[in-house]
């Protein structure tokens, strides 16, 4: 199921792609000729060169990678000097912002120079900073205020393609001859028999008002043709962009795509092996930095590419519907989610949705608006993830912007006030329309509310951080009847043993959950919600505790040596 959702995201994604540029060359926004120029153009030596590792160190908390991270649209994030477009500038002014929610990571989906010149990830220099987001010393201010508040910072990198924008793949498709011809995947005519996502993957070099002969493989778009990861060189150049960034301080990279890294075949090019030597020796790269990390997209496959010998640590995609299912009180997808993490590795990161809509609507759509299923579907990746990720805008229940559709829709620009001209995100005119509710859901109207959606993301949030149990603890005792559900996790350290028990009721009604095997008389403090009485253990370990319709409850028992 996610391969096939994961399919037509990015047929959706094709035909944004196209429709963008159109759009852009309509309006003289330039989103990237398609026409290569008549003589390939030079190929600049600081882009191509040779990078050694040189670690800064690293001035984070251990395991901090075991917290939550915010993805970030910096295009929809912030902007800084009124032309709509948010910017690193912005969004360094907002670190305050994050780091009272909690935040301890960052994503930030693509910064680098685009041909799309809206989403990013057709990339036509790997070693620079759009324009329109600022200049590298701008990231670098980024990077030392993040650090100093102990916030992580992690890259989108797209090693499948880049762009055809791109220098190297202007100058392969000049000529058959080209040095760097064996930089892409080409044939001298069309192989036959190939269909991804609906499409033909094969283009002719002519096509577009191209010059050059035979036909590159761009299994995305025509305007993405991949790179031919088989050719060692290009791998190498691909680890020496990453150290690029690593050598700036970067806390390391969210790997775009990387099932689609390599293709034998037409019925072989998705999720081959040879993907996953590619991702370890990435992996090998950031072991040779202090404290990074790296997370991989891989819809079809997510539990193999977080095995150690791949990526290390993937989204947990698929489990997402079934968190939003869940706050539904849909029966059979309760059990899923309470059965996960028995089998699925702990790098396994969780999340509820992000940027691409094959993933799912934004959060408030997907549940109508329901503020005590959005509260339910937070908590229960927050509190069973030990790696968790919020898409923006999630903290405040922003609603996908009217009038738009596809992926535009889900990267609205923060709403930060209830301003239906500008959503306080920029003092000019937004690059594209806002959510649906700016006025009612924004941080301005929420963020001196204690019972608003914002101050219980910022309080689940700060009490899982507290609780080591809940990110490095063993996940057990999980159970599920009906629409309830509890599960636990257990931390021994020479302090002691921790075991912290989470329960949810996701019925319409209150239900009792009963806990069993634990240790016999012990006081379980209760620490969600607050205020509420201690549970005591009877001789057998036994105890029950009943929860409201549509809550949870979190308790703590510590046992000393």
């Amino acid at each position: 199921m996610p391969s096939m959702l994961r399919s037509k995201g990015h047929r959706a994604r094709a035909a944004l792609l196209s429709l963008t540029l159109a759009l852009l060359a309509g309006c003289g926004g330039g989103g990237g000729s398609d026409t290569p120029p008549a003589a390939p153009p030079t190929i600049d030596a600081t882009s191509i060169s040779a990078v050694a590792a040189a670690d800064p160190g690293s001035t984070l908390p251990a395991h901090w990678q075991r917290g939550v991270f915010m993805e970030i649209f910096v295009r929809a994030y912030q902007d800084s000097d009124g032309d709509g477009i948010g910017d690193l500038k912005g969004l360094t002014s907002r670190l305050d912002d994050l780091k009272e929610l909690g935040i301890t990571g960052l994503w930030l989906m693509p910064i680098h120079p685009s041909q799309d010149r809206d989403h990013g990830y057709a990339v036509t220099d790997y070693r620079a900073i759009a324009p329109e987001y600022g200049t590298l010393a701008d990231f670098d201010e980024l990077l030392r205020q993040a650090h100093a508040r102990g916030i992580g910072v992690i890259l989108d990198y797209v090693m499948n393609h880049s762009a055809a924008a791109h220098p190297l793949f202007a100058n392969a498709r000049s000529a058959a001859d080209n040095p760097w011809r064996d930089w892409y995947v080409w044939q001298n005519s069309a192989p036959s028999g190939w269909s991804i996502y609906g499409s033909n993957p094969w283009h002719g070099a002519g096509s577009n008002g191209g010059s050059g002969v035979g036909h590159y493989f761009g299994g995305f778009w025509s305007q993405m043709p991949d790179f031919n990861l088989k050719n060692a060189r290009v791998a190498e150049w691909h680890r020496d962009n990453l150290r690029f960034w690593l050598n700036r301080g970067v806390d390391g990279f969210r790997f775009d795509a990387v099932g689609n890294l390599v293709e034998n075949g037409p019925a072989a090019w998705e999720n081959q092996l040879e993907n996953h030597a590619l991702m370890a020796a990435v992996q090998g790269v950031l072991a040779s930095y202090s404290q990074r990390y790296l997370v991989c997209e891989a819809p079809g496959q997510p539990r193999r590419y977080a095995e150690a010998d791949s990526c290390g640590s993937a989204f947990a995609f698929g489990q997402q519907y079934d968190i939003v299912a869940a706050a539904k009180g849909d029966t059979a997808a309760i059990a899923r989610v309470a059965a996960y993490r028995n089998t699925a590795s702990d790098t396994l990161a969780g999340f509820a949705s992000n940027h691409d809509g094959f993933a799912g609507e934004r959060l408030w759509d997907q549940l109508g608006g329901d503020g005590a299923r959005m509260r339910l579907a937070a908590a229960t990746y927050l509190l069973s993830s030990p790696t968790a990720f919020v898409y923006y805008g999630e903290e405040i229940g922003m609603a996908g912007a009217s009038g738009l559709s596809g992926d535009p829709r889900l990267r609205t620009p923060m709403s930060w006030t209830g301003s239906t001209a500008n959503a306080g995100f920029t003092t000019g005119r937004p690059f594209r329309a806002l959510s649906a509710n700016v006025a009612s859901a924004n941080v301005a109207a929420q963020r001196d509310d204690p019972a608003s959606l914002w101050s219980f993301y910022r309080d689940v949030i700060a009490l899982r951080q507290s609780l080591p149990a809940l990110t490095r603890g063993q996940y057990g005792g999980a159970l599920a009847q009906d629409t309830r559900m509890q599960f636990r996790r257990t931390l021994t350290t020479s302090a002691g043993t921790d075991t912290v028990w989470v329960g949810f009721n996701f019925g319409d009604r209150a239900a009792t959950l009963d806990l069993a095997d634990l240790p016999a008389g012990m006081v379980l403090r209760r620490l969600w919600p607050v205020g509420a009485e201690d549970v005591t253990l009877d001789a057998q370990g036994r105890a029950s505790v009943t929860l409201p319709a549509r809550s949870f409850a979190v308790l703590q028992a510590m046992q000393t040596p």
